[in-house]
């Protein structure tokens, strides 16, 4: 019997640590026990998404998440290697502050960096972003070359694809209702309403 309950221990144990770890890939800001949950899916290559996050977040974060009231969730869905790239170096960032305000950095200057084939060119000016916000350049060369950090972001695709039926970005779930239509702040405060 002290065999049987030292596995479950250990098993226990183990379970709540990886959930925990996994938990902690995502990109969350707000009170876990919001009333609302929000996850956007999105690429950091996709312009809508940039519009999204520059026209909703910084009011959505004052008005609703600021207040307990929202918790929002940033889910990575790259759709091409500049986009997975730029979530790596975002994730780089340990501090989970500083990690918003890098990826409203990026979103920010997405047609600065965004452009072209040369991937080398767009990791060089991701990375020159990254060093505004306490990462330096070996850092980064160390995430970007983890594939494991890699495969995560990848894995986390595949299966919001397989739950939510992804097929566009940015993807907006609130409260695990979808909504893929382009939603200005006006909009988004009604549905967020709707749910409190």
């Amino acid at each position: 019997m002290k065999e049987i309950n030292k596995f479950f221990l250990i098993f226990f144990c183990l379970f709540f640590s990886f959930a925990t770890l996994a938990e902690s890939k995502i990109l969350s800001i707000g009170s876990k026990n919001a009333k609302v949950t929000v996850k956007v899916f999105s690429s950091l290559t996709c312009p809508h998404c940039a519009t999204f996050h520059k026209s909703v977040f910084n009011d959505l974060k004052k008005n609703y998440i600021d207040k307990g009231l929202v918790k929002f969730e940033h889910h990575a869905f790259p759709l091409d290697l500049a986009a997975l790239n730029a979530e790596v170096v975002i994730r780089c960032q340990s501090d989970n502050k500083k990690k918003f305000e890098l990826l409203e950095e990026i979103y920010n200057r997405q047609k600065t960096w965004a452009i072209g084939s040369d991937i080398n060119k767009i990791n060089l000016l991701i990375k020159q972003i990254g060093m505004g916000f306490d990462l330096t350049e070996e850092k980064m060369n160390t995430c970007l070359s983890d594939s494991k950090v890699q495969d995560e972001i990848l894995n986390q695709r595949i299966e919001a694809q397989k739950k939510y039926k992804i097929d566009s970005t940015p993807t907006i779930i609130v409260n695990e209702k979808k909504y893929t239509n382009k939603l200005d702040f006006k909009t988004f405060k009604k549905i967020i309403d709707k749910n409190l």
